[in-house]
């Protein structure tokens, strides 16, 4: 299956699940008196529009470089994980006022709970758990920030139900006040996650460089390769899911320029099709006083 329809078939059933999961609590917790079940609802409710965000995202994401994006299109992904994170953390402090303002202003006329949402609560958990593993395993197959976000939106929509749950077991045991105690719990982990992903969407925006492993494993790489004397300088920044890598490696300063040409080709191109995630190395080439007697480069140790 190609990547297009990879997109199209994570974009359909993320809608249609969460429209219907959503038209179930909300029906259950309307008619089940639930105010923790309407609350989860909204939160399916809020998933769809994700799903779609990720798909624009993706999609745009995808475009070929064009005259004024000669470095393409990835950050729009970003723009799309940026949006989701905002748009969870909108969630979440709707459903933690409606909380408050129950257990402030409402707690007299607060009842307790029918069946119902707790029905809906067990369901939503385990849809919801399977939507996330469904869309992450995908998400990485991608290697898609905007749909990896959106599979944390379904994660935290199972959270929020098990928080729902709790809740509505508690009222229906004789405390009703956990109904909505039980929204403001949804509240803090829906919170905790969409930081979460607003920090990893403007990490990506920043050129944020890649973690030390990553960068160790193409430093090893690059001086195993033939002709490569020693490397000077490795710079990394992350471009949406993309990575781009500045590099100066010494070479013997007695080589023709066309010899220091071809191992500088066989570099960038060996750390293209070794490390899938980079788009591009750049790299600049400097003449070494590499000693064979003593392998050393410039006083240095040989990398």
């Amino acid at each position: 299956m190609d990547n297009q329809k990879i997109v199209s078939k994570l974009s359909r059933v993320g809608i249609l699940g969460n429209v219907l999961l959503a038209a179930f609590k909300l029906f259950a917790g309307i008619f089940g008196r639930s105010g923790a079940m309407v609350s989860d609802a909204v939160h399916s409710l809020s998933d769809v529009f994700a799903t779609l965000i990720a798909y624009v995202g993706v999609k745009l994401a995808q475009r070929k470089e064009d005259e004024l994006h000669p470095y393409g299109h990835e950050r729009l992904e970003c723009v799309a994980s940026l949006a989701l994170g905002l748009i969870l953390a909108g969630t979440g402090f709707g459903i933690g006022y409606s909380g408050v303002r129950k257990i402030l202003f409402e707690r007299a006329t607060l009842v307790v709970p029918t069946l119902l949402p707790l029905i809906a609560a067990v369901v939503s958990i385990v849809v919801k758990e399977a939507m996330f593993w469904y869309t992450m395993f995908y998400a990485k197959r991608l290697d898609s920030a905007a749909f990896k976000a959106d599979a944390w939106h379904h994660r935290s929509d199972a959270i929020s139900s098990v928080g729902s749950f709790i809740g509505i077991g508690m009222a229906k045991l004789g405390f009703p006040i956990m109904d909505p105690i039980a929204s403001l719990i949804i509240c803090v982990l829906i919170l905790k996650v969409a930081l979460d992903i607003i920090k990893e969407a403007i990490d990506k925006m920043l050129d944020t460089s890649c973690s030390t492993d990553f960068e160790n494993d193409v430093r090893d790489f690059i001086a195993r390769q033939p002709g490569v004397v020693g490397i000077d300088l490795l710079h990394t920044r992350q471009f949406g899911n993309r990575i781009y890598v500045d590099l100066e490696i010494s070479v013997d300063r007695n080589i023709s320029l066309i010899e220091a040409h071809e191992i500088a080709e066989k570099v960038h191109d060996g750390v293209e099709q070794n490390f899938s995630n980079v788009k591009h190395v750049m790299i600049h080439v400097n003449p070494s006083d590499y000693d064979p007697k003593n392998e050393v480069v410039n006083g240095d140790d040989l990398i």
